[in-house]
């Protein structure tokens, strides 16, 4: 009778115990989901939103030398989402202005105004990149924080050798030591289920910095704007919004 309610007892605490161990594992892997799932979303909005920005503005200024001298005055420091081709692609061009913004009376008036209002937004969507950089890297730090809690709380080397005594093998002894020696019997196991930290989000993409405000730069900007509007010959910003 006794040993039946030892076993139920036994069977409770294991119970218990792989309740808490695999509840508190599966919210760290919740949390390293949506962690993942959110890094892919940035990389996603890196594309569509800074890709597509800076790509407008490589085909208004066309010539590459222009285009480092773009990045020198607004404080980029490579080349990103540049191809030559891109500058030549009609496809490319269409789907990079769709939607956009046409103002001005003139040619030279509408280029200068459709590159002033691009950089604007490039550098709000960098802004916005760059912060939720930042909420994912402490969003990263609590998971790890998370891990090493739960490692802490769940040593299963320590929780299977406490199980194993529950079915009555417990401790091995060795000579005239009394106390005996604890075995280490899920050590491998542990290092099996060892739940590992996601790599740190700027590793997974890519630095940007701020890019100047446009208030700053934009005597020097405005010459190269002219520059690259004269290079264009006779075309309409107009004309970059293909049929």
């Amino acid at each position: 009778m006794q040993d039946d309610i030892n076993k139920v007892l036994a069977l409770e605490v294991k119970k218990e115990m792989a309740d808490r161990y695999f509840g508190f594992r599966k919210l760290i892997e919740e949390d390293i989901q949506d962690y993942d799932d959110q890094v892919l979303a940035s990389h996603i909005r890196l594309e569509q939103k800074i890709g597509f920005g800076l790509v407008r503005l490589y085909i208004l200024l066309k010539d590459e030398t222009l285009i480092h001298e773009f990045f020198q005055l607004a404080g980029l420091d490579q080349l990103i989402f540049y191809d030559p081709y891109m500058t030549e692609s009609p496809t490319i061009r269409k789907r990079v202005f769709t939607g956009q913004r046409i103002r001005g009376l003139t040619r030279s008036g509408r280029f200068k105004n459709i590159f002033f209002d691009s950089y604007e937004t490039l550098a709000r969507d960098i802004e916005e990149y760059r912060d939720n950089m930042m909420k994912l890297s402490a969003e990263r730090e609590t998971i790890v924080e998370e891990i090493k809690l739960f490692h802490k709380k769940h040593d299963l080397g320590t929780m299977m050798d406490f199980l194993r005594g529950l079915d009555g093998e417990g401790v091995y002894t060795s000579g005239s030591m009394a106390g005996g020696i604890l075995t280490r019997t899920g050590d491998k196991l542990e290092q099996k289920m060892k739940v590992e930290p996601p790599p740190p989000v700027d590793e997974l993409l890519p630095k940007i910095p701020p890019i100047a405000p446009l208030s700053k730069i934009s005597r020097q900007l405005k010459k190269v704007v002219d520059r690259a509007f004269r290079g264009h010959g006779k075309i309409d910003p107009k004309d970059f919004i293909l049929p």
